[in-house]
This record gives C-alpha cells, sequence and structure tokens, in this order.
C-alpha cells in the first residue's frame, strides 16, 4: 500500500540530544550564578532532586517536560524564600535560557537534504516527547506540522500521540510510517495504531522487541530507498 505520511521522532533521530541537554544545563547553571546566586548551587544532582519531589505532587506533568522544568525551577526559587512573584519570574527567565540553549542542536548531516528529498513526495509530520521546536532548530520548512507531549498531555508511546498525528495529517495508519530511534516510544507505540515504523538504529543494536520494526536503517541517507521498498510491499 503506497505511503503517504511519514512522522519522524527529533531527538537521537535527526540529532543526538545527549550534548544538547548537556550544554543546556550548562547555560543554565551559568544563568542562575549570575542572576540568582541566592538559590546556590543548582546542579544535576539537584534539580533531579527537585525534579522528584514536584513529580510525587503532580505526577502527571511527567508528559510535560516544559512545565515540569519550570516547575523545578520555581520550586528551587521558593525553596530559597523568594516570594512568589519575584520566584515566578526568576524561574521562567531561567527555563527561557534552558529552552533557548536546547534549540542549539547540531544536525546529523544527511538530515536536511533527506527531509527535503521526502517531502517531496510524503507528508511530514515531526513527534517528540521532548521540548525542542522545529522552528527554532530550522527544519519547519520540512514539516507539515509538529506534535510534542508538552501539547498534547501525553507521550510516546502513548497511542493517542500517533492517533493526533494520523487525524493532523487525514491520512489513515495503513498509509503512514513512523521513524524513530527508541524501540519502544517509536516503534511500539506507532506499531500499537496500525502504522508501519522505521527504526533508526545507527549503532546497530540488535533487536530485542517483541514484533520487529518493518525495517531499521543505519543513517538517515538509507531512508529513500528503504521507503521505496516498503512502498513496493
Amino acid at each position: 500500500m503506497s505511503i503517504q505520511l511519514i512522522t519522524f521522532d527529533l531527538d537521537d533521530t535527526l540529532w543526538s540530544v545527549q550534548p544538547v541537554i548537556a550544554q543546556a544545563e550548562q547555560r543554565l547553571q551559568e544563568w542562575l550564578a549570575q542572576q540568582a546566586p541566592h538559590l546556590g548551587v543548582v546542579d544535576v544532582p539537584r534539580l533531579h532532586s527537585l525534579r522528584a519531589a514536584v513529580l510525587r505532587q503532580t505526577p502527571e506533568l511527567v508528559h510535560r517536560v516544559s512545565e515540569l522544568r519550570y516547575q523545578v525551577l520555581l520550586s528551587a526559587c521558593l525553596e530559597a524564600g523568594d516570594a512568589l512573584p519575584v520566584a515566578q519570574e526568576t524561574a521562567e527567565a531561567a527555563f527561557q535560557v534552558f529552552l533557548s540553549a536546547r534549540q542549539n542542536v547540531q544536525l546529523y548531516a544527511d538530515a536536511k537534504p533527506v527531509l527535503g528529498q521526502l517531502a517531496q513526495s510524503f507528508v511530514l509530520g515531526a513527534l517528540s516527547n521532548g521540548n525542542a521546536d522545529v522552528r527554532r532548530v530550522g527544519l519547519a520548512d520540512y514539516f507539515s506540522f509538529a506534535l510534542s507531549a508538552d501539547a498534547l498531555g501525553v507521550s510516546k508511546p502513548d497511542p493517542s500521540v500517533f492517533q493526533a498525528a494520523l487525524a493532523r495529517a487525514q491520512i489513515p495508519a495503513q498509509r503512514a510510517v513512523h521513524i524513530g530511534d527508541n524501540p519502544h516510544d517509536d516503534i511500539f507505540g506507532a506499531q500499537r495504531v496500525g502504522m508501519r515504523t522505521i527504526w533508526f538504529n545507527p549503532q546497530q543494536q540488535p533487536w530485542q522487541g517483541e514484533r520487529a520494526p518493518d525495517a531499521q536503517v543505519q543513517s538517515l541517507s538509507q531512508l529513500p530507498q528503504t521507503l521505496l521498498a516498503l512502498q513496493q510491499e
């Protein structure tokens, strides 16, 4: 059956996310040290401790990474004795510092050429559990839409994420393919709604899930040929 829609995961599919988050965390710590020194050391272990405390109180925020980070920063400010209005202002400013740095991704070299080629023949959508913005990372021209867990209130592998993409594109699951690096969040999640799947597996790890993806690639440059083969099945 012909393919009409291709949805992409973002983090660790179109770029490596670990150095991005590390850089954003470092930028956040530098800003807090300069602008809010009374908070003390707000390093990653402390942020993790605050995060756990916030999630104990509001576990639903696990699917909304932006709101969760803001609430963690707000907790740090309140813990330091800031009045609520001041704490909110500082937390929002700090969050925006982090979010801006979080968009400073280094795309895989073949990402833009491949997306440009695929966008000529397919509807492309982005599905992310993170808070990267396709506009701010320079990919808005390739995607017809982008859906995030922040906006949806649920995260992959929840079927409603993929169903939302299908509804947005008005294309049935049988004519859609999802591409991502995570066997559970991406592959299993998309399989649950009847989409075909391509596992992005640059490290050539052995498949350990229950149901194998329809195909796998080690580089994005392999996608056009892989999709052509799926079209012919």
